[in-house]
């Protein structure tokens, strides 16, 4: 599944330049003719399925769109997004232009950089032509625009806002003594050695540990918002093996193996063998309690100076055998009823990307009546964002992240 991840490579350049520009789509201008083209097609949505409240979440989004426009909706659950996009990839070098086997997919950052560059996305503007975009907090949420620098132009759709958000059992824990930067968290963890770690790239929360850390320790930040130096990259990135140089030693099982992923994070939080864990959404911890997964006793924090925040998107292939279909969900997620229900702990708790101000008296007053729960940071307790890389930085650091430590797996 790793190697998929690799979907810039040259093997695949012959495939990429025999594409036209972006695949035209259904008439946008149009929504009678989608919503009636759409009946009866099956959408096949290709989305991380390692949350058990996300995978129930789009149980709901399925029933919905069912029994209100009869599109059926299937997710295919994914470890690793670049499967996806190695789907189309594959499809179209066999030639297979249509009826593909991806109608939408949930996707950011390097994957959707490599399909906009591979010409493999639906037309420019679909997104921004969809009926509820009109609610979408473009103004505020500068992410939105622009996926890990890269601007969207309309080629996929906002779902969810993410930030990084460190938790703790405050029943162990001080909050006094919790860490305020990375170079204080490396102090905590050598003066508690065994009770922080991280999962092991490609996973997502894994790599956006090591993009955080990098975002603090490079000398010379701007650097992350443009492409990789091949001339200054190791000495780019020497700070941040310096720095996991250090951490491994004193990190669960001294960094010998790493978590899987969050939900084996949140676990061995919640067995007492881990202390501090993090994640990329602000109400995971509130959802976690709820759910019976976590302590009533764990607590949020987050950096003072920052950090990593992006906006997740969904998106359409060019080659989509259900494109009515998928527009028809990529609308319903942007509506103030699917994204309150995701906003909710209780169902996710995934910040929306909607703009309280455009929506009705009664929809804001549903979204403020949300309890957020009682391990959920306020809006102005989250701290700045520190904006994401450019894609190609999380290409080179996790290909050399396994080159130096992926033998100890």
């Amino acid at each position: 599944m790793r190697l998929m991840k690799r979907i810039f490579a040259a093997s695949l350049v012959a495939a990429a330049t025999s594409l036209p520009a972006f695949a035209a789509g259904p008439d946008l201008s149009d929504w009678a003719a989608i919503g009636q083209a759409a009946s009866g097609q099956t959408v096949y949505f290709n989305a991380w399925g390692g949350s058990e409240n996300i995978n129930a979440y789009l149980e709901w989004v399925g029933a919905e769109m069912q029994a209100r426009y009869g599109v059926t909706v299937v997710q295919v659950k994914l470890d690793d997004t670049a499967s996806a996009v190695a789907k189309v990839v594959a499809e179209k070098a066999a030639g297979k232009n249509e009826g593909g086997s991806v109608d939408l997919i949930w996707i950011n950052g390097e994957n959707f950089v490599s399909m906009k560059q591979q010409n493999l996305l639906l037309t420019p503007g679909w997104a921004t032509a969809l009926p509820n975009w009109r609610y979408v907090d473009v103004e505020n949420q500068p992410t939105i625009l622009t996926d890990f620098t890269e601007p969207t132009e309309g080629l996929e759709s906002p779902w969810g806002g993410a930030k990084m958000v460190f938790f703790y059992d405050s029943a162990r824990t001080e909050a006094s003594v919790l860490p305020d930067d990375v170079i204080q968290l490396l102090d905590w963890a050598k003066a508690n050695p065994g009770r922080f770690s991280y999962p092991a790239p490609p996973d997502f929360i894994g790599s956006s540990f090591l993009k955080q850390v990098l975002s603090e320790v490079i000398e010379d930040p701007a650097k992350l918002s443009k492409p990789v130096s091949e001339e200054t990259f190791e000495r780019d990135v020497e700070p941040l093996f310096a720095y996991l140089d250090q951490l491994h030693p004193v990190a669960w099982r001294q960094g010998k193996t790493f978590p899987q992923n969050y939900p084996d994070m949140k676990q061995k939080l919640a067995d007492g063998e881990l202390d501090i864990i993090f994640a990329f959404n602000p109400a995971e911890a509130s959802a976690g309690i709820k759910a019976g997964e976590l302590p009533d006793t764990v607590r949020s924090f987050t950096f003072s100076g920052g950090t990593l925040g992006n906006t997740h998107f969904v998106a359409i292939p060019y080659n989509a055998s259900a494109k009515e279909g998928a527009l028809l969900t990529a609308n319903f997620l942007i509506s103030p009823e699917a994204q309150l229900r995701k906003q909710d702990p209780a169902h996710w708790g995934d910040p929306t990307v909607l703009a309280m101000s455009k929506l009705s008296e009664a929809d804001r007053a549903a979204f403020s009546a949300l309890d957020l729960g009682v391990a959920t940071l306020s809006p102005d307790e989250l701290g700045p964002v520190i904006a994401e890389p450019h894609a190609s930085w999380m290409e080179r650091i996790e290909v050399e992240w396994r080159r130096r430590y992926a033998s100890g797996n």
